[in-house]
């Protein structure tokens, strides 16, 4: 036993060498970004980061200027501040900075997917032809079907349902938005009853699992918080796995593409499965905490909640919501909703932050500033976009940036408006909640639909009213900065009924 001692011993420096001389080496070349690599070796900034993102950019901007690179956990993250100077590096026509290398890392811990070469092109194929047109009315249909079974039951109105029904904001949308997310993209049974109990308990653990997220992709997490992943993981590759989907109907043709499309590249059962997982979590981590803040901040504007129920009420005229029953909708009146639009677009840009990523392929590339300022790069760095921050809540692009205001994306004459200014200068990038370029999410007309159709049901069909109409908007979680749609730090209560029949 003492022989082994000195061999551990040696193996720990050799390990803590290995991790700790690259920022203990590294200096700042010329012309290459201001360099922070914080106080500890290899961790740098890493814990003040994951503590609060958006409040360290903020000093780091200040201290650094709009450009500078940090040590973050042994690699090295350049974020670029300057709207202005966003163009190159979105469209990088010379394919020097690489967006799918560090997604396949991610989603190959997180999910356990193996993702192939050929992933993006086709995922991007199969949003083109089934999340846009035709196939994107389609998807409605389901969706507000799976909504009036979620909001009704599968026996419809019963004399409980116009009662006054009191929850979490938070937990309602989230809860609802998944479940009739979940049924319309992977199908039903016979038993609608049963579906409904399996879609609750999934939201249940995928709730369990979306709370230890932020931790697990920074790698924070306590011994007993891996198992848990690991069992919740487990969990969903069973539930979504291939055999199960066989026994239901009406899986979305969405999802039937892109299967097949693994099928044919030779992919297991087991890595479809995983898969399956890594779809539930893009289609439908986002929406439900983007609809909280819609519907919050509509409760906290009455002008605004009065603007899109009139609008709503014009939209879908004498339909109503009913279980077993078509709901007569032209979905095409989904285009014509401006104000509801600007009311979602708003509610973007003031709760929606993720982190766009791009690594850098080869030494001495160069990122060239709107001030005509060239910087070097290094190969295996990563060039980072916090839009939220640098956009989103930039004055200059958008006065008064913390404020909700409706009609910011209206023009006087009720028509979108697409014109904001950054220096006197056209920005063409003024809001970035779905990344942009070869990182754009593909799947957000569907995102943007589900949530048109929840607001406008809720709304039209609903009485709703906070339980303390002067409960302030709540904080952000700060653990959710750059993880796409925040969440608030904790629940707001409120109270709805569905609205008698007239």
């Amino acid at each position: 036993m003492a022989l082994w001692v000195p061999v551990l011993g040696a193996l720990l420096m050799f390990i803590v060498a290995y991790l700790c001389l690259p920022g203990l080496f590294r200096q700042r070349r010329p012309q290459e970004p201001p360099l922070d690599k914080g106080a500890v070796p290899w961790l740098g900034h890493a814990m003040a980061f994951r503590k609060n993102m958006f409040e360290f950019l903020k000093r780091m901007q200040a201290k650094h200027g709009d450009v500078f690179t940090l040590q973050l956990g042994g690699r090295y993250f350049t974020f670029v501040m300057d709207p202005l100077s966003f163009g190159p590096i979105l469209r990088d026509a010379q394919r020097k900075l690489d967006f799918v290398q560090y997604a396949r890392e991610l989603v190959l811990k997180v999910f356990g997917y193996q993702a192939l070469p050929e992933d993006n092109r086709m995922i991007h194929s199969a949003s083109a032809k089934h999340l846009m047109g035709d196939g994107l009315q389609e998807l409605n249909k389901s969706m507000l079907h799976s909504l009036s079974l979620v909001m009704l039951g599968p026996n419809g109105r019963s004399p409980d349902t116009s009662c006054w029904h009191e929850d979490g904001l938070f937990h309602f949308c989230y809860n609802t938005l998944f479940k009739a997310g979940y049924l319309s993209l992977f199908g039903y049974t016979k038993d609608k009853e049963q579906d409904l109990l399996q879609a609750e308990d999934l939201f249940a653990r995928f709730r369990k699992f979306d709370l230890l997220f932020p931790r697990f992709v920074y790698s924070l997490l306590g011994p007993q918080e891996w198992l848990e992943v690991g069992r919740l993981q487990s969990f969903f590759h069973k539930r979504l796995s291939v055999s199960h989907s066989l026994e239901k109907d009406g899986i979305s043709k969405w999802i039937s593409y892109m299967l097949q499309f693994l099928r044919e590249q030779g992919v297991d059962a087991a890595m479809q499965s995983k898969f399956n997982f890594m779809m539930l979590w893009a289609s439908q981590g986002n929406i439900g905490p983007t609809s909280f803040w819609a519907l919050l901040f509509l409760l906290k504007h009455p002008e605004a909640m009065q603007a899109v129920r009139e609008e709503a009420t014009h939209v879908l005229g004498e339909a109503r919501l009913e279980a077993k029953q078509s709901f007569v909708f032209e979905f095409s009146a989904l285009q014509h909703t401006p104000v509801l639009d600007s009311v979602l677009e708003e509610t973007l840009r003031l709760a929606s932050a993720p982190t766009l990523l791009r690594v850098v392929h080869d030494d001495n590339s160069i990122l060239k500033m709107a001030s005509g300022r060239e910087y070097l790069l290094r190969r295996g760095d990563i060039v980072a976009l916090f839009p939220y921050l640098s956009v989103q809540m930039d004055p200059d692009i958008h006065p008064e940036p913390t404020v909700f205001k409706y009609n910011r994306f209206l023009n006087p004459n009720g028509s979108r408006k697409v014109d904001f200014y950054k220096a006197g200068t056209k920005i063409h990038h003024y809001t970035m909640p779905w990344g942009w370029g070869v990182s754009i999410c593909p799947g957000r007309f569907l995102a943007l639909s589900e949530m048109k159709l929840f607001v406008l049901l809720m709304v039209t069909h609903f009485d709703l009213e906070l339980v303390d109409p002067n409960t302030p908007v709540p904080a952000v979680d700060p653990k959710r900065w750059g993880f796409g749609t925040t969440q608030p730090s904790h629940d707001v209560r409120f109270r709805y009924r569905l609205q008698p029949m007239k």
